[in-house]
């Protein structure tokens, strides 16, 4: 599943062509996919300009000249690809955009997993995520805040959605490496000194994703570098980059996981 950054590399690249065209139609092939109702969706954003394109989590959030909404989230094998003039379609196209300078945006889904919704308040239709990590607010002090006041293993807890918004296996991963951390460390028993390390680990990670475009390992998502530099994810049986022990793949959660097993021993902290 595309993360935050594979979702913000794929917002930067849309905005140019996206924004200040209007759509002058949209069609699914999949209407389980869209929300509220295909109908409704239709008649909500065809003729609406975008005024922005931005990312809550990993949903893609189209802004329309009305006020209202319109999110794709990719789920497991989503992406956006454009129509070219003369070429055929590509497979599992699931819904299509038309805008007024005759480009035409197109949603591709092998598993039809992903999402459109229509809303008015975006608010309310994100309600249930936690904090984005890259924002200003997201400070040492609120990720102590969203660790301490809970019991749980942490690697799960970065996970939740509903706690951080956008991290996923990928990053969650390589964060908790950087941070010299073991992801079964209970949430609460982390100190300040980890706190502060994780902090930094995750805003490290992300960032340097984004600028790497994500992480391309298979077909899904295509274009990304960042697998080129990852620490400990995917690379089961290879040296650590750090100390040379080999990575380790376990199960936690049922999500895969990948560790160097000295380097991430416990809380206490390595340099």
């Amino acid at each position: 599943m595309p993360e935050l950054p594979e979702v913000e590399t794929i917002v930067r690249t849309c905005r140019p062509r996206l924004v200040g065209r209007r759509i002058v139609a949209f069609h699914s092939r999949w209407r389980k996919n869209v929300a509220p109702t295909l109908p409704a969706a239709r008649r909500a954003i065809v003729g609406r300009r975008i005024t922005a394109l931005t990312r809550r989590a990993k949903f893609i959030v189209f802004r329309l000249d009305d006020g209202g909404c319109l999110l794709v989230h990719l789920r497991m094998s989503g992406r956006l690809e454009w129509a070219k003039n003369g070429l055929p379609e590509p497979r599992h196209v699931r819904a299509t955009w038309d805008l007024d300078d005759g480009q035409r945006l197109l949603f591709c889904d092998a598993r039809k997993f992903g999402r459109i919704l229509y809303t008015r308040d975006l608010a309310a239709a994100t309600a249930d995520l936690g904090p984005e990590p890259l924002e200003r607010g997201f400070t040492p002090a609120k990720l102590g805040h969203l660790l301490q006041q809970r019991r749980r293993q942490l690697k799960p807890l970065l996970l939740d959605q509903s706690v951080i918004a956008g991290l996923g296996n990928i990053y969650t991963d390589e964060a908790l490496f950087l941070a010299g951390l073991h992801p079964t460390i209970r949430s609460d028993a982390l100190n300040e000194t980890n706190i502060r390390r994780l902090h930094q680990a995750i805003r490290d990670v992300l960032r340097l994703a984004i600028r790497q475009h994500g992480t391309s390992l298979d077909w899904i998502y295509p274009g990304g570098w960042m697998q080129e530099r990852l620490l400990v994810y995917g690379r089961a049986g290879e040296p650590c980059r750090r100390c040379g022990t080999p990575i380790v793949a376990l199960r936690i959660a049922q999500r895969g996981t990948h560790i160097c097993p000295r380097c991430q021993n416990g809380v206490a902290q390595r340099g």
